[in-house]
């Protein structure tokens, strides 16, 4: 995007695929392929993992994209890479989603995507989870978005755009071991889902990314390397893809794989039924994947 001359007020381009319709009406001037041009998308947790695969992925689908990171040497990479702009920080300290919404806003005069990514694990038994642990997953993976979703809504609702929220699988289901992690990603689903609802008809959709286990570092850094067989390890790219996808359609929730969706149903139909399959078959709450790649069967494991 070709900076406008100096003094003249940012304008936004006639994307008209970031507006919502009315109800019973097909989406106008939907671009093929999924596309986001001129859009000024803005990534948290962009310097590695789904993040740095997702600004990839909606700077080719035609966005101009903000990416922000705690690395800034990495996030500097990020940004060359995507032809973007870098705003490096740490959402877990104070007033730095105030900060990181005033950067971006300084950037490019609005944001018409707030793809909210940045999150933190810890994994092993609550008891012995450190207090200041717990109060550095719920600052970064729930209120730094809402906090972002705050000051950077005003602007969205005058143009229309797009909120999506990663979220997890845990979120969903619960995972023992991770009762914070999976507290603050069920918490973040909730809120954008009571959102979705609010902005009906504003042309600002709301949508969730909930992923299963995606081949990133978010293993390692929370304290427990994955070393299981199933369910597989997914390519970040591949996630990254549907994600920008749902993104440019404006769809409400993307899960990858998409048969997580069948563990989700069997406890929200069935949550006995799914209790008792889960203590029986390890209890971690998330769902099998079979070798020959059809849906599962509803036993949930760890």
């Amino acid at each position: 995007m070709p900076d406008r001359p100096s003094g003249e007020p940012a304008r936004v381009p006639p994307h008209a695929s970031l507006h919502e319709p009315p109800r019973g009406r097909s989406r106008p001037g939907r671009r093929p392929g999924g596309r986001l041009d001129g859009a000024v998308a803005l990534v948290t947790g962009a310097s590695s993992g789904i993040g740095r695969e997702s600004a990839a992925a909606l700077a080719r689908a035609g966005a101009r994209v903000i990416v922000h990171g705690r690395d800034a040497d990495r996030l500097a990479e990020v940004a060359a890479e995507v032809g973007g702009t870098a705003v490096a920080g740490d959402l877990a300290g104070p007033g730095e989603a105030e900060r990181v919404a005033a950067a971006a806003l300084a950037v490019a005069g609005r944001v018409d995507v707030l793809l909210c990514n940045a999150g933190l694990g810890w994994s092993g038994a609550f008891a012995d989870m450190p207090a200041d642990a717990a109060e550095r997953l719920v600052a970064v993976n729930l209120t730094a978005p809402i906090a972002l979703t705050r000051l950077l809504l005003p602007g969205m609702r005058e143009r229309g755009g797009r909120l999506v929220y990663v979220t997890s699988i845990a979120g969903r289901l619960g995972v023992a071991g991770e009762a914070v992690y999976a507290a603050t990603k069920a918490g973040l689903d909730v809120f954008a889902s009571s959102l979705r609802e609010e902005l009906r008809g504003t042309g600002v959709t709301v949508g969730v990314l909930v992923p299963g286990v995606v081949d990133t570092a978010f293993f390692e850094r929370r304290g427990e390397p994955y070393t299981r067989r199933r369910p597989r390890l997914l390519p970040p790219a591949r996630v990254a893809e549907a994600l920008v996808e749902g993104i440019a359609a404006g769809t409400a929730e993307i899960y990858t794989p998409g048969w997580l969706r069948l563990p989700v149903a069997v406890r929200g139909v069935a949550p006995g039924v799914y209790r008792t399959l889960g203590r029986r078959f390890g209890a971690r709450a998330v769902a099998l994947e079979p070798a020959d790649g059809r849906p599962p069967g509803p036993a949930p494991r760890s």
